[in-house]
């Protein structure tokens, strides 16, 4: 009589990355996250310290599929390297979220699961999703909104009168251009600019006139392939990160340039 067959799984063998914020703030739903992984699929752990150990341990992923556990930095993190790698299009990236609520607003945006155990268990039964991305002339990616000007942070503790001031920056002078075509020009400053990937290969663009009563850029959002921001010296913010400063800035939509396995 023939032995039986080994049982197969559907699941691919993983990469699992713990950032080592992620292990500092709850090392309890790291352990459980882990756990929950190594039930269901071949594991292969790695506790990187530094960005440099980071990076390699990605480089040297194989055929397995990554997970990050950690915050949306984590997740900027890997999509950056295997874009500049020029392998973004062939890994299947996941996470399981951990960090503060504001350190993972890009992960809820993307849809995954707000709970170590649900997103782990999305990890072994979800399926890879194609998603669209946007990437700057200098070759930064951004994977959720990009906001124009970059809001302001207030140091330390202040009254809420102040923080509402700081909140509200004044009038600024931009020019937007969508394939070409012009949405905002500096001789009517603008309250802010706001960039996104679309959902058919395009770039969304939302601009606001600068206050109530002005007059308005165009209604409803702009979609185009390629949109420029220029003006005086203008920061930036995209999934978390503040960039800048610059004067000009050209985003290009890359349309399903990389997979993120969800529910």
């Amino acid at each position: 009589m023939s032995a039986p067959e080994p049982a197969t799984t559907t699941t691919p063998s993983l990469l699992v990355i713990v950032d080592p914020t992620a292990r500092r703030l709850d090392g309890e739903s790291v352990r459980i996250a882990k756990d929950v992984l190594s039930a269901g699929a071949p594991v292969k752990l790695c506790l990187p310290e530094s960005p440099r150990e980071y990076a390699r341990a990605l480089a040297r992923r194989g055929s397995r599929r990554p997970v990050l556990i950690g915050d949306d930095r984590s997740l900027v993190r890997a999509v950056t390297q295997l874009h500049l790698e020029r392998e973004l299009a062939e890994a299947d990236l996941a996470m399981v979220p951990i960090g503060a609520g504001s350190a993972l607003r890009l992960a809820r945006h993307l849809g995954v699961p707000a709970s170590a155990v649900a997103a782990a268990r999305a990890v072994l039964d979800g399926e890879p999703r194609r998603l669209d991305l946007l990437v700057d002339d200098s070759d930064g990616v951004v994977l959720g909104e990009l906001h124009v000007p970059a809001p302001p942070r207030p140091a330390g503790r202040v009254s809420w009168l102040r923080r509402t001031a700081a909140a509200r920056p004044g009038p600024i002078p931009l020019r937007v251009e969508a394939d070409g075509r012009l949405v905002a020009d500096l001789d009517r400053p603008v309250h802010s600019v706001t960039l996104a990937p679309g959902t058919d290969g395009s770039v969304r663009t939302e601009v606001r006139a600068a206050a109530p009563g002005d007059e308005a850029p165009p209604p409803g959002d702009t979609y185009a392939g390629v949109v420029t921001v220029s003006g005086p010296d203008f920061h930036y913010r995209a999934d978390g990160r503040t960039l800048g400063p610059v004067r000009t800035r050209t985003w290009r939509v890359r349309g399903a340039a990389w997979s993120l396995v969800l529910p």
